[in-house]
C-alpha cells in the first residue's frame, strides 16, 4: 500500500510535535520539519482531533530528519527523550480513555497493571491509529509487536530505528509503576529487514 494510506489521528500528531519541542525548543522543530521537508507543519501543528489525517509517512520522515540533524546517536537520544516527554500529553489526551488514571488501575498489584497497561495501550492504537500492535507475554518478558510501524515506515536502516516508541514505553511504565525503571530495547526493526518492530520489555523493573 502506499506511504499516504495509513495515518494518525490529528492530535497524536500533535502530541509527537509538542513532545519534540520539549526536547529541542520551537527553533529546533521548526528546523527538523523543514529539513523533513514537512514545511506545511512548521509553526503550524495539527489541531487536537481524532481525524486520521496525520500520515505514518511525515512521522517517520520527522524522526529520519532527526538522525539527519543530530547524527545517528544523538538523533536517537532526541527521539527517545521525545517519546518519554510525548507520554505527559498523551495521558492528558487518552488517560481516562484507557482506565489508567482511575484509583482502581493506581492500586492494582504491579505484574496486573503490567499486563492490563500494556494491553489497555495496545487497544489503543489498534483502534484509533492505523498503526497495529500486537502483545505477547513471557513469565518475564512483555514483547511489544509494532506490526504496522509508522516511526519507521519506508526507511532503511542499519540499527532499530523506533526510538521514540522505546522512550514512550519507557515511560509509561516509569508511570504505571509509580516511578520505576524497566529494561525496554527494541530487538527487531521492520527497517532494519524485521518482519515487525519489537521492543521488548523486562517485567522485573531494574531499580
Amino acid at each position: 500500500m502506499s506511504s499516504d494510506a495509513y495515518f494518525y489521528p490529528q492530535k497524536m500528531g500533535r502530541i509527537i510535535l509538542l513532545g519534540m519541542e520539549e526536547v529541542i525548543g520551537k527553533s529546533g522543530v521548526d528546523a527538523i520539519l523543514q529539513l523533513a521537508a514537512l514545511d506545511d507543519l512548521v509553526q503550524n501543528y495539527p489541531p487536537s482531533k481524532m481525524e486520521r489525517t496525520f500520515p505514518f509517512a511525515s512521522v517517520s520522515k520527522m524522526l529520519a530528519a532527526l538522525e539527519q540533524a543530530y547524527g545517528p546517536r544523538g538523533g536517537r537520544g532526541v527521539a527517545l527523550r521525545t517519546g518519554r516527554a510525548s507520554f505527559k500529553y498523551g495521558l492528558k489526551e487518552y488517560g481516562s480513555m484507557l482506565g489508567l488514571t482511575e484509583m482502581a488501575f493506581r492500586l492494582l498489584p504491579l505484574p496486573t497493571k503490567l499486563h492490563t497497561g500494556a494491553k489497555a495501550f495496545a487497544e489503543l492504537f489498534n483502534k484509533h491509529t492505523d498503526q497495529q500492535v500486537r502483545v505477547e507475554e513471557t513469565e518475564s518478558c512483555i514483547f511489544w509487536h509494532i506490526e504496522r510501524c509508522p516511526l519507521c515506515w519506508g526507511r532503511q536502516t542499519d540499527g532499530a530505528s523506533c526510538h521514540l516508541a522505546v522512550g514512550l514505553l519507557q515511560e509509561a511504565l516509569y508511570w504505571v509503576s509509580g516511578g520505576k525503571v524497566f529494561q525496554v530495547e527494541e530487538t527487531a526493526c521492520i527497517a532494519q529487514g524485521g518482519e515487525v518492530c519489537t521492543i521488548s520489555i523486562d517485567k522485573t523493573p531494574l531499580a
